[in-house]
């Protein structure tokens, strides 16, 4: 067996995806014409080119018309059934995604409780028929009013424990720290609700330190700029708070120019606590088997490592022990029947 096959078999664990982000070119042409929504293009093949990433502004105007594509509870619940579906494919037997749900109430009016009884349908069917599981992760965009911040807040506090796992802020860094959003965070805070902030991407060092401040975030998603600040690294180090690296994303995004020159090794060697993921796959043209192939390939990583990563994922993830010690065994045992496997052949 190949490296590569070993990743195609491994069970892995995604704590970095978004929901929306992660619908296929093919479910929006079918959510486009259900509801007369015009696209760029027609064609599965079409959608697909433009898909592909240019800049960040392109990358905005493809969320917004997928969510404009997304009008109703039961579009949720598809868009939420083939996700899991294309998990399921990767052997991604646990998920945390993140879900933006104020968007889908601002827009068509669904409302938060519509939204999760959908997205709850999707995931005990994924349960019962699949064998994989998903818990949310509810954000806002750093760039939205406080408002609708403290709103989100809200339905989070009140949903919290039912699917729902932290509070999240992704969006635009710069210009946007999370003090504009203090209300929200401390809301969900004082109910001992875990808080998970995107940083350290399109911003550097002073993101973080906010993150882990203000937010008192417990995770870090993306975190790769905190090598800007050794204090930083030292924090991270020190309080062993896992970091959402999320290699193509960066790339596509500028924050490296190649993966040979992702900071991803420089991380790992400094005793960070990684985690392997891959944000928006069909817009960045990846899946999180991808992401382990081609790490693997550029850093020369061993079956001891590519172990290492997912259990670094069950480890970090948002369930309480008595789910979480069974998740790792389980880890544990395919890993071991795997490798025994690879090394035969």
């Amino acid at each position: 067996m190949s490296l590569h096959a070993l990743i195609e078999a491994m069970p892995k664990i995604e704590l970095h995806v978004h929901l929306e982000g992660a619908v296929r070119p093919e479910t929006l042409l079918r959510l486009a014409r259900k509801h007369g929504v015009s696209l760029p293009a027609d064609t599965f093949e079409g959608i697909s080119r433009w898909y592909t990433f240019i800049d960040f502004p392109h990358f905005v105007e493809i969320y917004f018309k997928i969510s404009e594509c997304i009008q109703t509870a039961e579009d949720i619940e598809l868009v939420a059934r083939e996700f899991l579906a294309g998990q399921a494919a990767q052997n991604i037997i646990y998920t945390e995604a993140t879900y933006t749900a104020y968007t889908h109430y601002q827009q068509k009016g669904i409302s938060f409780e519509a939204q999760l009884a959908a997205i709850k349908r999707a995931r005990d069917w994924a349960q019962t028929n699949l064998g994989v599981s998903m818990n949310l992760i509810i954000d806002i965009d750093r760039g939205v009013a406080a408002e609708t911040g403290a709103i989100t807040a809200q339905w989070v506090a009140g949903a919290y424990g039912d699917g729902v796992v932290a509070f999240g802020m992704g969006g635009y860094e710069v210009g946007n720290p999370p003090e504009k959003h203090r209300t929200a965070l401390e809301r969900v805070q004082n109910a001992g609700i875990p808080c998970v902030l995107h940083a350290g991407e399109t911003e550097g060092a002073s993101s973080i330190w906010g993150a882990l401040r203000a937010g008192k975030s417990v995770r870090i998603g993306h975190g790769v700029r905190c090598l800007e600040d050794p204090a930083l690294v030292e924090e991270l180090r020190r309080r062993q708070i896992p970091l959402e690296v999320c290699p193509t994303s960066n790339i596509r995004l500028g924050v490296a120019p190649t993966l040979a020159e992702h900071p991803l090794p420089q991380l790992i060697a400094q005793g960070l606590y990684v985690t392997l993921n891959s944000d928006d796959p069909p817009m960045f043209n990846t899946t999180l088997t991808q992401e382990f192939q081609q790490c693997a390939d550029a850093f020369g990583w061993s079956a001891d490592t590519l172990e290492t990563l997912t259990l670094n994922a069950a480890r970090a993830a948002l369930l309480p022990e008595n789910e979480k010690r069974p998740l790792e065994a389980r880890l544990h045992e395919q890993f071991n029947l795997l490798r025994r496997q690879y090394l035969k052949t």
